[in-house]
């Protein structure tokens, strides 16, 4: 789950909320959506591999 942060990085989040905090897990920030795009695939990647 990708966002857009007013500095206009753009932030990815974990799809499921953490149950410790009940918030969604920050997993990197990057200058562009296709780069935080580009990770969000490798994430699903590796989560399943």
């Amino acid at each position: 789950m990708i966002r857009k942060l007013r500095s206009g990085e753009y932030r990815l989040y974990s799809r499921k909320t953490d149950p410790k905090t009940g918030k969604r897990r920050n997993l990197g920030t990057f200058k562009s959506r296709a780069k935080a795009e580009a990770h969000e695939r490798a994430v699903q990647y590796f989560k399943h591999h």
